[in-house]
């Protein structure tokens, strides 16, 4: 599918999947028009595989787990499209969103697209939820290297001067659907985080999880105004705060597990 002259340019929408059986299809509906819908599977054991071929997915499975940033490398040696739109499986792309990024597609521009969040969480909309992160997630896949980073991985650019835009419409981010789910992710990107912190030499501590923890439920309950989203925003905040002051007690109390974490 690589842009020959004259032709129209080409789109890969790009998913790292692992159990997901019970959002892929939402997920991988909302991506239908790309002309490449491709899935890397990191060993699921439930119909992950299964649901996203019946909705027209290449999947590919790399069963050996060693963190996002090599599976989305990983991702990158299947993709055939002139671009490449990295999708989570709990997001979903809107209409709105879906526009702009076919009007960015047509045009052939280069550059970096990154996304704005929109945040469903326990099965409400946060809509007055300020949400700051604005991930990488559009690219030339010619210009696209690689990525490094257990967790919150960066991408690595052929041409790193490249331009940076942010579509207006937001991605929807399903981040946290149940309370027992929530409590299964806050493991694992407590210890995720916590490992890529160690790896950057910082210290850990009870102490400094409390500051840490604090200071991130403020900012999101109060300056993000997760105050006005109701039980289901202050539940939000509460839990990234914890995953804030847990990442710096594991990186006190499990340090030996952390080498074990950053090689997963």
């Amino acid at each position: 599918m690589s842009e020959a002259a004259g032709a129209r340019p080409t789109l890969t929408i790009g998913v790292l999947a692992k159990n997901e059986a019970h959002r892929i299809d939402a997920c991988l509906r909302s991506a239908a028009f790309a002309d490449q819908l491709l899935v890397v599977d990191s060993g699921s054991t439930d119909d992950t595989v299964a649901r996203a071929e019946a909705a027209g997915a290449t999947v590919v499975t790399y069963a050996d787990w060693q963190g996002f940033g090599v599976q989305r490398t990983r991702l990158l040696a299947h993709a055939t499209g002139d671009y490449l739109f990295f999708l989570d499986a709990d997001e979903t792309i809107t209409p709105a969103l879906q526009a702009e990024l076919q009007a960015v597609v047509a045009s052939g521009a280069v550059g970096v697209w990154c996304v704005r969040w929109r945040l469903v969480a326990f099965g409400q909309e946060l809509k007055y939820f300020r949400s700051q992160a604005k991930p990488e997630r559009l690219f030339r896949r010619s210009t696209l290297l690689s990525y490094e980073g257990v967790v919150h991985e960066e991408a690595k650019l052929s041409e790193p001067g490249l331009p940076r835009h942010v579509f207006r419409s937001p991605l929807l981010h399903h981040s946290r659907e149940t309370v027992r789910s929530s409590l299964v992710k806050l493991t694992q990107y407590t210890m995720l985080g916590a490992a890529k912190r160690a790896q950057r030499g910082k210290r850990g501590g009870v102490l400094r999880g409390l500051a840490s923890g604090l200071s991130m439920f403020v900012r999101l309950y109060v300056l993000h105004l997760g105050f006005l989203c109701g039980a289901a925003g202050f539940l939000y905040c509460v839990f990234v705060s914890l995953e804030s002051f847990f990442r710096y007690a594991a990186m006190r109390f499990d340090r030996d597990q952390l080498t074990q974490t950053e090689g997963r």
